[in-house]
């Protein structure tokens, strides 16, 4: 597994264009702010203190958000390729996203039945509470995936994955039955997928949640590239596989699921930007792939998040249209090759 002589200078590229996109996002919007006084915003010099609410109390929460959640859903959508052989796995689109989305369902729908008195017992009510429901929906789909992925193929399981969202969210709307109008309509809005919305309380659990998540996916670089070689040739080599692959699907559910709990259901991401980092790397090495996926999973959602926020005369997009339009031609490419190859 070998790296190209320009790796670090295509690392060096995407690390710019992030930081461009970071700075862009402070910067533009319905109100456009000189990037001399969001330097001086973010270094706490002398600034309008017009652009310094707007700069501190809704740009930034954004940009991190957008940065921290897109590097997960990059990284998961490459830990998911990797594990199921997979070009077009993706968080969505095995319906690990939609999982998620019922585990946050389900949680509210018991706090409108039963009262948050008895969540309380528990400890589940609040952000962690919801950012637990989403991981344990996450995890419930995946555990599944993985035990189906040994009888079936590659389309199949994207099929399969498929049906499972669709299951999903029609428990979602028989759940939401049971709550109040109020709930349902905070719920649909959680529900359209958006980088904007997530609180700094939320902040202060996503981030270092994201970074705990990416830490451990960095964790498995060495036993991932072992898996390249053949399951039977790594536990051959004392390589614990299921343990391994165990551990890499807990991860995948955990940052998947931490996203879903503070941004929705966020759609073609984790595929696009794995695809992207394969693309650029060009290296089967996941000490590469994976640094790369997150970069690229980062740049995607401030890019994406950037666009939505320019000053259009109307505001027609949504965060997953403007991901979908980049990441479904992406997937009927990576499709049309998987049947050509069969």
């Amino acid at each position: 597994m070998t790296t190209t002589p320009l790796t670090p200078a295509r690392f060096a590229a995407m690390t710019l264009l992030l930081a461009v996109l970071f700075v862009a996002e402070l910067s533009l919007g319905s109100v456009a702010i000189p990037l001399a006084a969001v330097f001086d915003v973010l270094s706490g010099g002398a600034a309008h203190p017009v652009w310094r609410d707007i700069v501190l109390g809704f740009r930034l929460p954004r940009a991190l958000n957008a940065l921290c959640s897109g590097a997960a859903l990059g990284v998961a959508g490459l830990l998911l390729q990797t594990l199921f052989r997979n070009p077009l796995a993706d968080p969505f689109v095995l319906g690990i996203v939609h999982g998620a989305r019922l585990g946050c369902a389900l949680l509210v729908a018991i706090a409108g039945v039963a009262g948050n008195a008895l969540l309380l017992r528990f400890g589940l009510t609040g952000d962690i509470g919801l950012a637990l429901a989403s991981v344990a929906g996450s995890v419930a789909v995946l555990a599944l995936l993985a035990g189906l992925s040994r009888r079936v193929g590659t389309v199949t399981l994207l099929i399969i994955g498929l049906m499972l969202g669709y299951l999903a969210i029609g428990l979602i709307s028989a759940s939401m039955h049971f709550i109040d109008e109020t709930q349902a309509r905070a719920f649909k809005a959680w529900d359209d997928a958006s980088f904007a919305g997530a609180t700094r309380q939320q902040l202060q659990i996503l981030v270092p949640g994201v970074l705990a998540g990416l830490l451990a996916g960095g964790l498995l670089v060495k036993p991932l590239n072992g898996l390249l070689l053949g399951e039977r040739y790594a536990a051959s080599m004392g390589m614990r596989v299921t343990l391994v692959k165990r551990g890499a699907l807990l991860v995948t559910a955990w940052l998947s699921g931490l996203v879903t709990a503070f941004c929705g259901p966020v759609a073609f991401l984790g595929l696009v930007a794995a695809q992207v980092a394969r693309a650029l790397m060009r290296s089967a090495d996941h000490r590469v792939l994976l640094p790369a996926a997150g970069l690229a999973g980062a740049v995607l959602g401030l890019a994406a998040d950037l666009v939505l926020h320019l000053p259009w005369s109307r505001h027609v997009f949504h965060l997953n249209a403007v991901i979908g339009l980049v990441g479904a031609p992406v997937a009927l490419l990576l499709l049309y090759r998987t049947r050509a190859l069969h």
